[in-house]
């Protein structure tokens, strides 16, 4: 007869390889970094848009900087005739106007999709800042500068060949005040939007790495 040896203890013996508690761990834990994962990347298209605007509110505030310190001054320095210049002037700030009448109008209509981290009075400032910047260059361009336009073909010559004292000179250097007052207005309206927008971004930023520590 044969004897069957066992654990004295009473113990079983080890089993190898994974148990079903370490199977439903590691399942869990893939659930876990699943759900980090997919928490991670939920925020990138709100990432992109604040980056979006950051960048249209930049570059027209660059290009309207450029314009005023360079691209003016530039021709009517260069070009031999003022009319010439004022010529090139004119088409150069034509953009600049309908560039900032339509980056103001976007920036204005995502502001509401833009759920970053700010206050009311942020929002409202922002808002305010926009709504100054699409309004002033709108202006700018289909107010002054066609009212401007259509003196110089009513004329029919260069401006300066006028007198001085001409009601219609005198009515075009008027408007010529009035567009570069509304041109810096802009630029000033469009500075503070992309302070506002900066700062929520860099706010934004500062939050997800606190979340992450």
């Amino acid at each position: 007869m044969s004897v069957e040896l066992g654990d004295k203890t009473g113990v079983p013996a080890a089993q190898d390889g994974p148990t079903v508690t370490d199977a439903q761990t590691g399942a869990a834990a893939n659930r876990k970094t699943g759900g980090d994962a997919t928490a991670a990347r939920a925020p990138l298209p709100a990432t992109v848009l604040r980056d979006a605007r950051l960048l249209l509110a930049a570059v027209w505030l660059g290009a309207a900087v450029y314009f005023s310190f360079a691209v003016a001054p530039a021709a009517f320095a260069a070009l031999p005739a003022r009319d010439l210049a004022g010529a090139v002037v004119s088409r150069t700030l034509a953009v600049v106007n309908t560039g900032g009448a339509i980056v103001g109008l976007l920036l204005l209509l995502s502001l509401p999709l833009d759920r970053g981290a700010r206050s009311r009075c942020a929002s409202v400032g922002e808002a305010a800042a926009l709504l100054a910047l699409t309004a002033l260059c709108a202006a700018g361009q289909w107010v002054v500068a066609a009212r401007m336009q259509s003196l110089r073909a009513q004329v029919g010559r260069p401006i300066d060949d006028l007198a001085a004292t001409d009601p219609l000179r005198v009515a075009f250097n008027s408007l010529h005040v009035y567009s570069v007052w509304a041109l810096v207005a802009a630029m000033l309206a469009g500075a503070a939007a992309l302070l506002l927008i900066a700062r929520r971004t860099r706010m934004k930023a500062e939050g997800g790495r606190m979340k992450k520590n």
